[in-house]
């Protein structure tokens, strides 16, 4: 294997050539390859503009002094380097600041048997979407599967080979690995098939049963806590997206399009960004600069810039419309409104899609309540009027936000500090089912359905948040979503501190479920008849009037 130094791969590069005549072969460039194709696996050979460009030990660090430059390519040029089997960290949250010209130009190149890292794979027929119907990637890393029909069904058929992670572990771990930290010990997941072991990985082409399951994940017990020891993660390519790039590759992002461009683009042996604008040195202010430019090696100037939303929300011009008395969207409401009791003045509160995210519509006038949105936002505000919507500014919902005085962005591993940290206050969220215990299962029915866990593992491992789930009492079927125990996989273990149905309000309590608050047009023995295991009632059960 040749050495980095540079004199020293010089010389020996003479002395290559000198070889060349046995393979009767132009000198140097072509010889490489004839050596790397007849047996010589670990070197990685590239080549631009006619010359010797990579020349490295395959599994190593770094690349050449030469590559470690700064340069402004094209996108075919930057993604030249990728090799049919690479693994790529590609930045972005939904359609949210996903290097759109970067993807296009792998999806040119035709590299296959990818492992792709991200968040989730965009949306069919865009984003990683694309190269996940051109069956160019072998595995994806992400922590959700979302509204992308085609990832699902992959994955499902045995197409596709997905580790599903929690979104917070997922940025720890990428954080980690761009920061030379092999492992790290975290609360999220313990007590689920994660830690557990027994996640499908490749489902059997011929049935729905597992042919690949995850590993059982080490623990350890901290002051009485139990953790579960997660890998770093690094990559042989960081594909991501940014707002500004100098020619020093200094980069901005732009409000939530940071998310995971941010800790991917440390994280890689090789970093290419594709950037709206390019400026020259000295124009980026440096205490406005995000990631500093020695992480980056080729800069791309954006040429594929749709900046798709996925999912285009609009507050009404007459503000909030109450739902219909005997509809579905009424009996939504009636669980939001009553959550919404569980706001107090100068919190920090995790809103959950759809009902939880509702539930912000009624929170007093008077009360000064803080927003967060795992994908990097705090301070989130209002839907936006029509015209005023930002492809850089959803929520974790994917949809259009705008941003309250005194909010802040930030990337999504310092999201998740401050969710795992214990600094948020309460945690809204939806559940398929819900223990009398207090487990949670939310994230997937196995050989079904798979929409990914998303930042729910998260959210309810961290210490002092309350957790509250909103859901309808029963499954459409009739059948109880309040058991002794979840038959679903969990989402967390002993998580659950209150359940709002449309039927009744229960507190978890140590020996199980108190009912605490009934509807005025409930009963208490319809709500025994829909909860399926045994509960205590409180001596002042509040009844609720609708």
């Amino acid at each position: 294997i040749l050495p980095h130094n540079t004199g020293t791969v010089l010389c020996c590069l003479l002395l290559l050539n000198l070889l060349c005549c046995h393979w009767k072969l132009p000198p140097t460039s072509m010889f490489l390859k004839k050596l790397v194709s007849c047996g010589a696996p670990n070197l990685r050979f590239s080549q631009r503009c006619g010359g010797v460009h990579v020349l490295c030990q395959r599994g190593t660090r770094g690349f050449s002094s030469e590559d470690r430059k700064v340069r402004i390519v094209s996108a075919d040029e930057a993604v030249a380097l990728i090799p049919d089997g690479a693994k790529l960290l590609v930045g972005g949250f939904g359609l949210c600041g996903i290097p759109e010209t970067l993807i296009d130009a792998v999806k040119r190149k035709g590299a296959k048997d990818l492992t792709a890292v991200s968040n989730n794979a965009g949306v069919d027929g865009f984003g990683l979407g694309l190269l996940l119907e051109t069956k160019q990637i072998k595995r994806m890393v992400s922590s959700y599967v979302g509204e992308n029909a085609n990832f699902e069904k992959q994955f499902l058929s045995g197409e596709l080979e997905v580790e599903l992670t929690p979104q917070g572990t997922l940025a720890e771990r990428i954080r980690a690995g761009g920061a030379g930290i092999p492992a790290f010990f975290t609360p999220t997941a313990y007590g689920t098939v994660i830690q557990e072991g027994g996640s499908p990985v490749l489902y059997n082409k011929t049935g729905g049963e597992p042919k690949i399951v995850s590993e059982p994940r080490e623990t350890r017990e901290f002051n009485g806590v139990n953790y579960v020891m997660e890998e770093a993660i690094t990559g042989d390519f960081s594909l991501i997206k940014a707002w500004k790039a100098d020619e020093a590759g200094n980069l901005m992002f732009r409000k939530s399009a940071r998310n995971f461009n941010q800790p991917m683009a440390r994280a890689s042996k090789f970093t290419i960004v594709e950037v709206e604008e390019i400026v020259p040195v000295g124009e980026m202010d440096p205490n406005h600069i995000h990631v500093p430019g020695v992480f980056v090696n080729r800069i791309v100037k954006a040429t594929s810039n749709e900046k798709r939303i996925e999912r285009l929300t609009l507050s009404s011009e007459t503000g909030y419309t109450a739902a219909q008395p005997g509809t579905p969207a009424a009996t939504r409401e009636r669980i939001a409104r009553r959550a919404a009791e569980e706001f107090k003045d100068g919190m920090f509160a995790n809103l959950g899609i759809g009902m939880p995210m509702l539930a912000s519509n009624f929170i007093p006038d008077a009360f000064d309540v803080k927003l967060q949105s795992e994908n990097g936002i705090l301070g989130l505000g209002p839907f936006p009027k029509q015209g005023a919507e930002d492809a850089d500014l959803i929520n974790a919902g994917k949809e259009t936000v705008t941003v309250l005085p005194g909010s802040s962005f930030f990337s999504s591993d310092d999201s998740f500090a401050m969710i795992r940290g214990g600094h948020i206050d309460l945690t809204l969220l939806g559940a398929m089912q819900v223990s009398k215990t207090g487990d949670l299962a939310n994230w997937m029915i196995p050989g079904k359905m798979v929409k990914g866990m998303g930042g729910a593992m998260d959210l309810v491992a961290s210490p002092g948040t309350k957790v509250v789930v909103l859901m309808e009492h029963a499954a459409k079927n009739g059948a109880p979503k309040i058991l002794d125990s979840c038959s679903l996989p969990l989402t967390g273990k002993q998580c659950v501190d209150m359940i709002i149905t449309e039927k009744a309000v229960f507190r978890v309590v140590e020996d199980g479920l108190v009912l605490e608050e009934m509807f005025e047009d409930s009963s208490l023995e319809e709500v025994r008849s829909l909860t399926g295991c045994d509960f205590h009632v409180a001596e002042s059960l509040r009844v609720i009037k609708v």
